[in-house]
């Protein structure tokens, strides 16, 4: 009756995973019951690995290309099996194929908007969204931390966990790459790699690597968009004060043009209040770019604190705008100190 078993028994000459279809990350070789022959085929393609697993322990891990069985080409096996070097029977293992291509185009996003701790303003509420590729590089971690026993495991089952993985990273991302919120935010690039800087060795945690990120949008509360759109302005007239009162002056014709429209004055009032306001920039930035000079000697106490670098009112004007934001300043404190400080350049 052993002898008929053993007759009945089926062996295994050549193992090979075809991957035909796409979205797969995991495969177990249809073993049922056979066994596998002593001296048998492995075959691994480029874009695979193969991990022997005996009773539940990963052992022996293949690369790319055809390997005969044996035990010299088995050594954790043979350990584990306790072979002795002529052993030369069929046996019995779990083989599971791994596919290595890089997994394309996978989204994350912020479904609802997040808040995070930023150093120039204390808290921020954002949403963003992009994609990420990542491969499997540790076919042993990942059998043994994500696809487990499994027949097969893909990329959809995958999916969830890496995208809460993404979120949940995101805050940490930010605070560890040192970089204001602002600076993050207009610059997409460098906000991807301070993910990626983060992400990397997450992922790496269950046995993948994480090959690119990007972030394609990110999404500001109204008031925190105006002080990065502001920023941006900024950057593109650089340090020359003529030029910022140019760009204030810009940025102030939309209101005249709205307030146009409403109350008495109509035109004829906003064109005054333009004309002023241009008047105004003219004579702040003139001011602003020279200083003042000292009348005499006689004037000299009165002189030192009139005259004020165009960069330090602009920093001190700067800070309370910070303090007003933040809510230590109210908007009627921060009017008194601005119309101050004005009054010395008068």
């Amino acid at each position: 009756m052993a002898l008929m078993d053993f007759i009945k028994k089926q062996f295994i000459d050549i193992i090979q995973w075809t991957e035909d279809s796409d979205g797969t990350l995991a495969w177990r070789f249809p073993m049922a019951d056979m066994e596998i022959q002593n001296g048998g085929s492995l075959t691994v393609r480029e874009s695979q690995m193969a991990l022997f697993v005996n009773e539940g322990k990963a052992a022996d891990a293949f690369g790319p290309g055809t390997h005969k069985l044996t035990t010299q080409t088995l050594p954790v096996l043979t350990y584990l099996k306790n072979w002795d070097k002529l052993f030369e029977s069929p046996f019995k293992s779990d083989v599971y194929f791994f596919s290595t291509r890089q997994q394309m185009d996978q989204k994350w996003g912020t479904p609802q908007p997040i808040t995070i701790r930023d150093k120039d303003f204390g808290a921020v509420r954002l949403r963003a969204f992009g994609n990420y590729s990542y491969r499997v590089s540790d076919p042993k971690l990942f059998h043994t931390e994500v696809s487990g026993t499994r027949d097969s495991y893909g990329v959809a089952d995958l999916e969830g966990q890496l995208r809460g993985l993404v979120l949940q990273n995101i805050s940490n991302a930010i605070a560890a790459s040192g970089i204001p919120f602002l600076d993050l935010a207009s610059n997409q690039t460098m906000f991807a790699q301070a993910l990626t800087a983060q992400l990397g060795p997450e992922f790496a945690k269950i046995g993948l690597k994480l090959e690119g990120m990007t972030v394609q949008n990110v999404s500001l509360p109204e008031d925190l968009q105006k002080v990065l759109d502001q920023k941006i302005g900024m950057g593109m007239v650089g340090n020359d004060m003529g030029k910022f009162m140019q760009y204030q002056t810009a940025q102030a014709i939309p209101k005249f043009a709205e307030a146009s429209g409403e109350g008495g004055g109509g035109i004829a009032g906003s064109a005054m209040g333009l004309g002023a306001g241009v008047a105004l920039g003219q004579v702040l930035a003139q001011n602003l770019s020279s200083g003042l000079q000292g009348a005499g000697a006689s004037a000299a106490p009165a002189a030192a604190t009139a005259s004020v670098k165009a960069e330090d009112l602009m920093a001190t004007l700067e800070k309370l705008g910070d303090l007003k934001t933040k809510g230590i300043l109210t908007q009627e404190e921060f009017d008194a100190k601005k119309a101050e400080l004005l009054k010395k350049l008068v």
